[in-house]
C-alpha cells in the first residue's frame, strides 16, 4: 500500500436525487494522499453519479465534499465552479473518451494545460515574447508526457482514427498537463484488450510515483481493481457497503450479495 499523508478527498454524507429516485444515499468515505482507490458496485449503483458530484457537474447534492489543497486548505467543492475545479488540482476522465478528433495529439494535450497559461488570447494573437516562451514551455512538457506514455512518435497525428487504447492514453496524458494532485478515472480499462489492460495497470502505478498523484477510479473489471487498488469502496443503490483492502472486500459477504444476490 502507498504511503499516505492525511486525506485529500472527503465525501461526507452525500445524497443525490433525480426526481423521486435517490441515486446516492448518505454516502461517506475518505481518500488519502497517494492512494489508488477503487469505487465499485453493480450497474446502477450510483458510481458515476458520485464522480459527477465530486467534480461538481452536479451541484444539488446534500452533504459535503471537501478537497485538501497543497497549502493545507480544506476546500468545500460546492463553493467552486465546475470550470474551476481543475484549479484545485482535481481532474477526471470520462466513460466515453472526450477528445477533439480534428486536432493533433499534441494540441489535445495543450488544451489540458489551459488553466496553467498566464498569458491571454491577445498576447497569443500577437505572438508576444512571453506568449511564445510560455507556449514553448508547455510544448516541452507535453513532449515529456508523451514520451513517458510511449506515444511521442504520434504527437503530430490527428486524434481521429487512432486505436482506442491510444485514445485512452491521450486522455490520461491530457490530465497530466494540468499538474493534478488527484485524477479521477471513469472506467479506464473499458474497451481494452488483456495486453492493454495490463499495460494500463503498470502505467497507473508509474503515474502515481512519477507525478505524485492520488487516483480514484471506477472500473467493472474486478481483476483490474483488485490488482491495482490500495483500498476499495463498495456501494449499492447509492449506499455505502464497505471500504477495505481488495482482499477483505472480496471476502465481504455484503459485497458478495450486492453482486451475486442473496441466497434464499
Amino acid at each position: 500500500m502507498a504511503k499516505t499523508n492525511g486525506p485529500i478527498l472527503e465525501v461526507d454524507g452525500v445524497s443525490m436525487y433525480f426526481g423521486g429516485l435517490k441515486a446516492v444515499d448518505n454516502l461517506s468515505f475518505t481518500v488519502n494522499r497517494g492512494e489508488i482507490i477503487g469505487l465499485i458496485g453493480p450497474n446502477g449503483a450510483g458510481k458515476t453519479t458520485v464522480f459527477n458530484c465530486v467534480t461538481q457537474f452536479y451541484k444539488t447534492y446534500d452533504g459535503g465534499i471537501y478537497f485538501h489543497t497543497d497549502d493545507a486548505s480544506r476546500v468545500n467543492l460546492r463553493d467552486i465552479k465546475v470550470t474551476n475545479v481543475i484549479d484545485c488540482g482535481l481532474v477526471r476522465t470520462f466513460q466515453n473518451v472526450e477528445l477533439v478528433p480534428d486536432l493533433t495529439i499534441l494540441d489535445n494535450l495543450l488544451i489540458g494545460a489551459h488553466n496553467r497559461f498566464t498569458t491571454g488570447i491577445i498576447q497569443h494573437i500577437f505572438r508576444t515574447k512571453k506568449a511564445r516562451e510560455e507556449e514553448k514551455r508547455f510544448i516541452e512538457k507535453a513532449h515529456e508526457i508523451l514520451r513517458f506514455l510511449n506515444i511521442y512518435a504520434l504527437k503530430d497525428m490527428y486524434v481521429s482514427g487512432q486505436p482506442y487504447g491510444i485514445l485512452k492514453k491521450i486522455e490520461i496524458a491530457r490530465t497530466l498537463m494540468s499538474e493534478p494532485k488527484m485524477i479521477i478515472l471513469d472506467e479506464p480499462a473499458a474497451g481494452l484488450n488483456e495486453r492493454e489492460t495490463n499495460e494500463l495497470q503498470k502505467l497507473i502505478y508509474e503515474i502515481r510515483e512519477k507525478y505524485d498523484v492520488t487516483i480514484l477510479l471506477i472500473e467493472h473489471d474486478m481483476g483490474f481493481v483488485m490488482n491495482i487498488c490500495d483500498r476499495v469502496v463498495a456501494i449499492n443503490f447509492g449506499q455505502f457497503i464497505a471500504m477495505d483492502t481488495p482482499k477483505m472486500i472480496q471476502q465481504n459477504k455484503a459485497v458478495q450479495e450486492a453482486y451475486l444476490g442473496k441466497d434464499d
